[in-house]
C-alpha cells in the first residue's frame, strides 16, 4: 500500500501503541503535521520544545510505553536536547522525531539547518538521519525497538523534508534486519551461586535498590529477597517506592541527602547487594570511603556500568527480574536481629536530630510535604522539579509503590516538573497528579500553563516559593560565607498569573492554611495552583559535602522541634 514518508511516521507510531505525541510544528516537519489529522493520534501543542521532551518522559514513566515528541529543524530540534539528555541519564524510553531540510540542501547552511544527529549523539541511545524514504519504515520500527529494549533510552529520528513527501509501497516490518544493538551478555560462570553464598553468609547485609528494579518490574522479587533473608533496603532517589516506605525493612533514600541512619547502614554493612543502580556520586560520596566493610554484589543490565565507579566482588548481569528470580531458590531464610536493632538505634537518633521540623510558627517546606501525604494518603503521583523541594519530597512523603515519584535524577533538570506532570496525567488520566516545583524551576516552564488550559490537563501545581534558588543558596550558606550572588529570585504574582489563564489558585502563608488548601485542590475537577510562601533560609538536612564520605554528614543544628497541624499528627 502506497504511503508518503509523513504517513509512514504516523502509521508507525500507531503500530507501536502510542496514541499521544507532544510537539511544536515548523517548516521542515510540516509535511508530517499535514498528514496527522487522518490518524487517531492526539497531538499536544507545547509552548516550548523542551517541554515536549519532558512531557514525553512523564508519559513514558506513567505508562511504561515509549514516549514520542516532535519538533522541526534547527532551533526546534536543539530545544529537545536537554530533554533527550535527561531521558538518557534516567533511562527513559523515548523517540524524538525531527524535521530536517531537504536532502539537496544538506551541508549548505540552509535556513534552520543544523546537524541535530551530531549534536544529540552524546545524549541519545541511537539516532538516525533519514535521507531515503526506502529506509524510513525500518528506521521507525528499529527506533522504537532500541528505545524500549535492554537499558531503555531516547532515540532521535531526523527526517529530511523531501523524504516526508516521497512515496513508497509500505508494509510495517515485522522483523528487523538489525533486531538488537545489544551484545549478548557474557554472564560470569556461577555468578548467581556466588552471590547467594555471600548473602547467606552475611551478618550485616544491605540491599541498595535503584530505578532498574522498577524498570525491570522486579519489585516482588526484591521484596521476597529482603523478607526471606531479613535484609534492610536502601533506595536511590529514582528507586523510591520499589519497596513501600512503610515496610519494616525499608530504610528510605541514601546518599547526599539521605537519612543519617541509612548512610550509617551503608557504611557498616558487610555485604551490599546493589540492584539496578549505577553508583552515582550522589549515592556514594567519596568512592574510596564508600561501604568500606562490604563485599559488593552488583545486579545490573548494562555491562558498561559494572566497575565504572565501584568495583563489585560479584557481578550478575541481566534483567533483574530474571536474575533475582534465579537467585531466590538459593537464599536461605535468615534473621539478623542484632543488625536490625543497631539500625533502629540509628533511626531513633535520626528522628531526634534530622527528620523532625523546626520553626513551629513559620511555614517551612517539610511541613507542606507531610500535609500533602496526609491529604492524599499516598493515593497520587508526585512529580517534582529539581532543588531543595525535590529532596524534601523524597524525605517527607511516604512512597508506597514504584513510579509514585517522577523526578529528574541524573541530569538534575530544572523546568522538568510541570511538563513531566502533564505527561504523567495524560498517560494516566484517572490518577491524582501533583507537580511540586520551586519558584526558580517553575519560572523556566510556566508558559506551559497555556498548554494545561488548552488541553484541559488536570494537574495540581504546588509552588514552594522561598524567594531563592534554594539549593544553590544552601551551598552558598555552607561553603561561601552566605554570599548570595545570583540566587535571590523575584517572582510574579502567581495567583494573578494563574487567573490570567483561567486556573483557580490560592496563596498559602501559614501552617493552618496548608491542609485545607491541598484538600480544595484535590477536590477540584481540573488544574489548580497553590503558592506556598515559605520561610526563606531553610536547609535540607542531612547533607554530605561534595567529595566527602557519606559518613561525614552536616546534621541539623540544635534540637529538632516537632511541628504539627490541628487534627493531623505527623508520623515523625
Amino acid at each position: 500500500m502506497e504511503r508518503t514518508g509523513a504517513q509512514i511516521v504516523w502509521e508507525s507510531i500507531l503500530r507501536e501503541g502510542v496514541d499521544i505525541v507532544f510537539g511544536y510544528p515548523g517548516g521542515a516537519i510540516l509535511p508530517t503535521y499535514d498528514a496527522m489529522p487522518a490518524y487517531p493520534v492526539r497531538h499536544v501543542l507545547v509552548r516550548h520544545e523542551q517541554a515536549a521532551a519532558h512531557m514525553a518522559e512523564g508519559w513514558a514513566r506513567a505508562t511504561g510505553k515509549v514516549g514520542v515528541c516532535i519538533a522541526t529543524s534547527g532551533p526546534g530540534a536543539t530545544n529537545l536536547v536537554t530533554g533527550l539528555a535527561n531521558a538518557m541519564m534516567d533511562s527513559i524510553p523515548m523517540v524524538a522525531i525531527t524535521g530536517q531540510v531537504a536532502t539537496n540542501l544538506l551541508g549548505g547552511d540552509a535556513f534552520q539547518e543544523i546537524d541535530v544527529t551530531g549534536i544529540s549523539l552524546p545524549v541519545t541511545k541511537y539516532n538516525y538521519l533519514v535521507t531515503d524514504i526506502n529506509d524510513l519504515p525500518e528506521v521507525m520500527a528499529e527506533a522504537f525497538h532500541i528505545a524500549r529494549t535492554g537499558r531503555p533510552g531516547p532515540v532521535l529520528v531526523d527526517i529530511c523534508k523531501d523524504v516526508q513527501n516521497a512515496k513508497i509501497d509500505w508494509v510495517y516490518p515485522e522483523t528487523l534486519s538489525r533486531p538488537s544493538l545489544h551484545k549478548p551478555l557474557r554472564q560470569e560462570p556461577c555468578a548467581v551461586d556466588r552471590a547467594a553464598e555471600l548473602i547467606n553468609q552475611a551478618v550485616r547485609p544491605l540491599i541498595l535498590a535503584g530505578h532498574g528494579v522498577q524498570m525491570g518490574r522486579a519489585q516482588q522479587e526484591l521484596i521476597e529477597l529482603a523478607e526471606r533473608a531479613e535484609i534492610p533496603v536502601v533506595t536511590t532517589l529514582l528507586g523510591l517506592g520499589v519497596i513501600a516506605e512503610n515496610h519494616p525493612l525499608a530504610l528510605g533514600m541514601g546518599g547526599m541527602h539521605g537519612e543519617a541512619a541509612t548512610n550509617h547502614a551503608v557504611q557498616e554493612c558487610d555485604v551490599l547487594v546493589a540492584i539496578g543502580m549505577r553508583f552515582d556520586d550522589r549515592v556514594t560520596g567519596r568512592l574510596d570511603h564508600f561501604a568500606p566493610k562490604a563485599k559488593v554484589i552488583h545486579f545490573e543490565l548494562d555491562p558498561s556500568e559494572v566497575g565504572k565507579n565501584v568495583r563489585p566482588t560479584v557481578t550478575v548481569l541481566g534483567d533483574c527480574k530474571q536474575t533475582l528470580g534465579a537467585l531466590l531458590p538459593n537464599i536461605r531464610p535468615a534473621a539478623h536481629g542484632e543488625w536490625m536493632q543497631t539500625i533502629h538505634g540509628w533511626q531513633d537518633t535520626t528522628r531526634k536530630v534530622d527528620i523532625a521540623t523546626q520553626e513551629v510558627d513559620e511555614l517551612i517546606p517539610p511541613f507542606v510535604m507531610r500535609q500533602l501525604w496526609y491529604a492524599t494518603q499516598g493515593e497520587c503521583t508526585m512529580v517534582t522539579d529539581v532543588g531543595q523541594h525535590q529532596m524534601w519530597e523524597a524525605q517527607y512523603f511516604t512512597h508506597l509503590r514504584p513510579g509514585q515519584l517522577i523526578t529528574s535524577g541524573g541530569l538534575g533538570t530544572m523546568g522538568f516538573g510541570v511538563p513531566a506532570a502533564m505527561g504523567a496525567k495524560l498517560g494516566n488520566p484517572q490518577e491524582l497528579v501533583w507537580a511540586i516545583v520551586g519558584d526558580g524551576g517553575f519560572q523556566q516552564t510556566l508558559q506551559e500553563l497555556g498548554t494545561i488550559v488548552q488541553e484541559n490537563i488536570g494537574i495540581k501545581i504546588g509552588i514552594i516559593n522561598n524567594g531563592f534558588l534554594g539549593m544553590v543558596r544552601q551551598w552558598q550558606q555552607f561553603f561561601y560565607e552566605k554570599r548570595y550572588a545570583g540566587t535571590p529570585m523575584l517572582s510574579p504574582d502567581y495567583i494573578k498569573l494563574a487567573d490570567a489563564y483561567g486556573i483557580p489558585a490560592l496563596r498559602v502563608t501559614s501552617n493552618d492554611e496548608v491542609y485545607p488548601a491541598i484538600q480544595r485542590a484535590n477536590a477540584h475537577d481540573g488544574p489548580f495552583l497553590i503558592e506556598f510562601q515559605v520561610k526563606e533560609e531553610v536547609n535540607v538536612y542531612p547533607m554530605v559535602t561534595p567529595g566527602a564520605s557519606v559518613s561525614d554528614m552536616i546534621r541539623r543544628p540544635g534540637p529538632a522541634i516537632v511541628q504539627g497541624y490541628s487534627g493531623v499528627q505527623p508520623s515523625w
